[in-house]
């Protein structure tokens, strides 16, 4: 049903590879340049459609917030909040990528995401399409924020620590399991429950 609904929108589908999905589809929504890169994606042992995007800041837009962070702690602690709340005020689900120092996370932002479930007996194409459209129109908010505030950037995506960090995480655990772990042992399907649907499924796509 969503696949012919997006048929019907002309909507550019190509499907991804998952195992822990019934379902994982990236899309180009809206139609043209001004598009995002969608994930809509029907888990297993769930019933609901759950569709995210990410975005990652550019490069240079990140020096121009470390600059401010240095310049204006105020203005820049206030710059954040703000886009808390303007977030929060979409009224989607969220998750934001701050820079690391130490443990601390005081920035620059470095990429943000933003996610809607729909449950299966709520859903219609209506309503389909109006989340996507709620999605998009909230994360232009705060790409537009970031543009007028640090201006157009560099081109080229800048670091996101937290996926640095995970993907070393990740590595060290793999050297360290025991090779003698017999088949009969189910392994353990990890995910990030501090944030929402799509985590990482758009990580190609910065402001």
């Amino acid at each position: 049903m969503v696949r012919k609904w997006l048929g019907e929108e002309r909507l550019f589908v190509k499907e991804q590879p998952d195992g822990r999905a019934h379902a994982h589809i990236l899309i180009k929504y809206p139609q043209g340049k001004q598009g995002h890169m969608f994930a809509v994606v029907i888990p297993k042992n769930r019933d609901l459609v759950a569709i995210s995007s990410m975005t990652r800041v550019d490069k240079g837009q990140q020096e121009e917030m470390k600059n401010h962070m240095k310049d204006d702690t105020d203005g820049w602690s206030e710059w954040i909040h703000e886009a808390r709340l303007q977030l929060i005020s979409s009224s989607v689900d969220w998750g934001i990528h701050m820079g690391h120092d130490a443990n601390k996370k005081p920035g620059p932002l470095q990429a943000f995401n933003v996610s809607l479930p729909i449950w299966f007996d709520g859903i219609t194409k209506h309503e389909f399409m109006h989340s996507l459209r709620r999605l998009w129109l909230a994360k232009l908010g705060i790409i537009h924020e970031i543009k007028y505030s640090y201006g157009p950037g560099v081109g080229k995506p800048g670091p996101v620590d937290d996926w640095e960090n995970r993907e070393a995480a990740q590595k060290e655990r793999l050297n360290n399991i025991d090779i003698t772990q017999t088949e009969a042992e189910s392994p353990e399907i990890e995910f990030d429950e501090k944030m929402s649907f799509g985590t990482s499924f758009d990580p190609s796509e910065w402001a």
